[in-house]
């Protein structure tokens, strides 16, 4: 039997590579000094690795080999088992005290949607940090702490934990979204075409929504906002060649994502700042500011053109709103909103005719 097929060592935890070897030299009956005297190396230094004092090198674990006849894989496969054992086991104690960090995330909720598992102590912790993509609490900051890289001029009281917890599902959800290099000229062009899906279905204008923007760079995600993130819309770069958008469906109305989602169409077209984040939410205290103010114009021109607006005032009936609308190639619930916002209809008149969006199961 040859020394390869007496030992055969699988284990399912980190044992100590010298405590191996000192198995293998009484097996064999033989001593340190001989060892050294087989390999070449001092019995200094075999007593080193013996004790944890030294590791077993490539180099050290071909001469292992060429005395044990145990391949060298198994000795550099050992230490590299117990040296990761030992990271690891160090990283948890380091863990331990970040764990009064994870009372500011809505861990409840992420374990709930199954974004991260539900255990405790450090190991949740490192779901945490895996989670985000990050590799400490100082990465996590530098990444997502609220307000570095972000506009959030139209975010009022946002959590931002929950904030950054949402913008990173959408991120690995828009992972999954194969989409061509950004094409902003393609995306100019690609306008009417989304403007006349706010006249379909749900069912109809979704898939659309997605392939359209997809194919000029543009990755649509709806996720339902996480609980204390007061958010609407938002548009963050995912890498050089993509963009993000993502909606929350927040108002649900069917009006306000339509304008919400040509407002974050406007900061992607008029704001090319691939190295912010725009937030858009509950406008804090009615304040705004220049890129906001761009934005909105920007959507209300987008689903009512300029021509068209000298109409509004004029148009107080259900019949005369679905015939604007059908002229104009538009879904009439968005004209009510745009009525209703501009004060020309009562928030109470012709609500029948606006649609909501919800997330299903």
């Amino acid at each position: 039997m040859t020394g390869s097929e007496s030992i055969r060592f699988n284990p399912d935890y980190a044992v100590e590579p010298g405590e191996t070897l000192a198995e293998v030299l009484e097996e064999r009956g033989m001593t340190q000094a001989e060892l050294a005297r087989r390999t070449g190396l001092s019995t200094k230094h075999i007593n080193q690795v013996i004790k944890g004092a030294a590791s077993i090198t490539a180099e050290t674990a071909l001469k292992l080999e060429r005395v044990t006849l145990i391949p060298a894989r198994f000795w550099t496969n050992l230490e590299t088992q117990y040296r990761d054992a030992k990271s690891r086991e160090e990283e948890s104690l380091a863990l331990e005290t970040e764990i009064p960090w994870l009372k500011d995330l809505p861990i409840k909720y992420l374990q709930d949607r199954d974004w991260i598992p539900k255990i405790t102590g450090p190991d949740l912790v490192r779901s945490v940090f895996e989670f985000f993509g990050v590799a400490s609490r100082d990465a996590w900051a530098t990444v997502w702490a609220t307000p570095t890289g972000y506009r959030m001029s139209r975010v009022h009281e946002s959590n931002g934990y929950s904030l950054a917890s949402w913008l990173r599902i959408a991120e690995l959800e828009a992972s999954k979204v194969e989409a061509m290099p950004f094409d902003r000229k393609g995306l100019q062009v690609a306008l009417p075409n989304l403007r006349h899906l706010t006249r379909r279905s749900v069912e109809e204008w979704y898939p659309r929504l997605i392939e359209e923007c997809a194919s000029v760079g543009v990755v649509v995600v709806l996720e339902p906002e996480v609980p204390g993130s007061r958010v609407c819309g938002a548009v963050r770069w995912v890498d050089s060649d993509r963009v993000l958008i993502v909606m929350s469906l927040r108002h649900k109305w069917a009006d306000v994502f339509w304008f919400s989602f040509f407002h974050e169409v406007a900061h992607i077209l008029l704001h090319d700042r691939k190295k912010l984040t725009f937030i858009d939410g509950p406008p804090a205290n009615g304040e705004t500011d220049e890129l906001e103010l761009e934005a909105d114009v920007f959507a209300s021109r987008t689903l009512i053109p300029r021509e068209f607006e000298s109409h509004l005032p004029m148009l107080q009936s259900r019949s005369a709103i679905i015939s604007f609308a059908k002229e104009i190639g538009i879904h009439p619930g968005i004209v009510v909103g745009r009525l209703q916002h501009q004060r020309l209809l009562p928030f109470s008149q012709l609500n029948d005719l606006k649609e909501r969006y919800v997330f299903s199961d």
